[in-house]
C-alpha cells in the first residue's frame, strides 16, 4: 500500500478496526478514511453504493461486525446472521464495483469445525460440522470470505481474508452477558474485587482449551498481510498456543487483583472444547505474535480502567 492512498477502515470504532487505524498511522499511512455507524449503516446497501461511488478507497479493511459471546450469539442467531452478511455483501460487492485494489475481509476462527483436527489448519474449512453456539455467525463469516475467493477467481481480484483467534484488548466490549470471555472475566473479577466479593462464579467447567492474541498483534498482521499475501485461501491470525479457560480465568483474577474464591457452574455451556490454529502460514510469511499474555492483559484491564463507560456497552 502506497502511504498516501486511500484506505477504508470499516468498523473503525470496534476492537479490530480502531487497533488496524493505530496501526496504519504508526506506520505513516496518512489517508484513512472512517465512517461512524450514524454516518453510514452498512447494512443500507444504497448508502453503502453511494458512499464507494463518491470515495473510491484504494484499499480497503472489512473489521466491522455484529460480534458477542456465547449467550449473544445464541439468544439472536437470526440477527447475527442476517447484519454480519449483509453488511460484509454490501462492502465486498461495491469495493469491487468501484475498482478498490485490494481488500481484506476480518473474520473468525469459528468458522472452523467443531470437531476439526487440531491445531486447525485454513484447509480444515467445511470439512464436518460448526459449533451450534455461534453457528449463524460463522456462516455469515464464511459466506465473506468465500465470495471474496469467488471474485478473485471471477474477476481477477486482490482479495484476501484472515481468520483471527479469540481477541483481545483495547476498545474491547466490556456487556456483563454480551462481550467475549476475557472482557467478561476483567470486568467481573474487578466488580467482585471492588465490591468486597468472597467468591465468583464463573461458566462451565473450566476445561476447553483456547488461544488468546493481543488485537494490536492482530492489526499489525492485517497490514503485514495487506503488503505480503494474495491468495484465495483464508490466513489463520494467532499465536500458536493454548490454555485451558480455568488457567486463563485465574490469571486474569490475579491481574485484576482478586483474592477470593472461583467457582464453577457447570450448568452452563463450555463451547467448543478445543479450539487452536494453525499459524504456520502466517509464520512462514515472515510473521509472528509478539504480545505476551498476561502483559496484554495488563494492557486491557489499564484500558478497562481508564474509561469506566465503556463497561456499560
Amino acid at each position: 500500500m502506497e502511504k498516501n492512498a486511500k484506505i477504508y477502515v470499516a468498523g473503525h470504532r470496534g476492537m479490530v478496526g480502531s487497533a488496524i487505524v493505530r496501526e496504519l498511522k504508526r506506520q505513516g499511512y496518512n489517508n484513512i478514511i472512517t465512517r461512524t455507524h450514524r454516518e453510514l449503516d452498512l447494512c443500507r446497501q444504497d448508502a453503502v453504493e453511494k458512499f464507494f461511488a463518491e470515495e473510491k478507497p484504494d484499499y480497503v479493511f472489512l473489521a466491522a461486525a455484529k460480534v458477542g459471546g456465547i449467550v449473544a450469539n445464541s439468544e439472536a442467531l437470526a440477527d447475527f446472521m442476517y447484519q454480519n452478511m449483509t453488511l460484509e455483501m454490501n462492502v465486498i460487492h461495491s469495493a469491487w464495483q468501484n475498482g478498490c485494489k485490494k481488500l481484506e475481509f476480518l473474520g473468525s476462527s469459528c468458522i472452523y469445525p467443531r470437531m476439526a483436527p487440531q491445531p486447525m489448519k485454513e484447509d480444515c474449512l467445511l470439512t464436518s460440522p460448526l459449533e451450534q453456539t455461534n453457528e449463524a455467525y460463522a456462516l455469515a463469516k464464511i459466506s465473506g470470505l468465500k465470495y471474496c475467493e469467488y471474485l478473485n477467481r471471477q474477476y481477477g481480484t486482490d482479495y484476501i481474508s484472515v481468520m483471527p483467534t479469540n481477541l483481545y484488548g483495547p476498545n474491547d466490549n466490556y456487556h456483563p452477558t454480551h462481550s467475549h470471555v476475557v472482557p467478561a472475566l476483567i470486568r467481573r473479577f474487578h466488580e467482585a474485587k471492588e465490591q468486597g466479593l468472597e467468591e465468583v462464579t464463573c461458566w462451565g467447567d473450566g476445561s476447553p482449551l483456547r488461544e488468546f492474541l493481543y488485537v494490536d498483534d492482530l492489526a499489525n498482521l492485517c497490514v503485514f498481510l495487506m503488503n505480503n499475501y494474495s491468495g484465495n485461501e483464508t490466513v489463520n491470525a494467532g499465536t500458536g498456543k493454548e490454555m485451558t479457560i480455568k488457567a486463563l480465568t485465574e490469571l486474569v483474577a490475579d491481574v485484576v487483583g482478586y483474592k477470593g474464591r472461583i467457582l464453577w457452574d457447570t450448568s452452563k455451556p463450555n463451547g467448543t472444547p478445543r479450539k487452536l490454529l494453525d499459524v504456520s502460514k502466517a509464520t512462514a510469511l515472515g510473521w509472528t505474535a509478539f504480545t505476551p499474555l498476561r502483559r496484554g492483559l495488563e494492557l486491557s484491564y489499564e484500558d478497562f480502567l481508564s474509561n469506566p463507560m465503556r463497561a456499560e456497552r
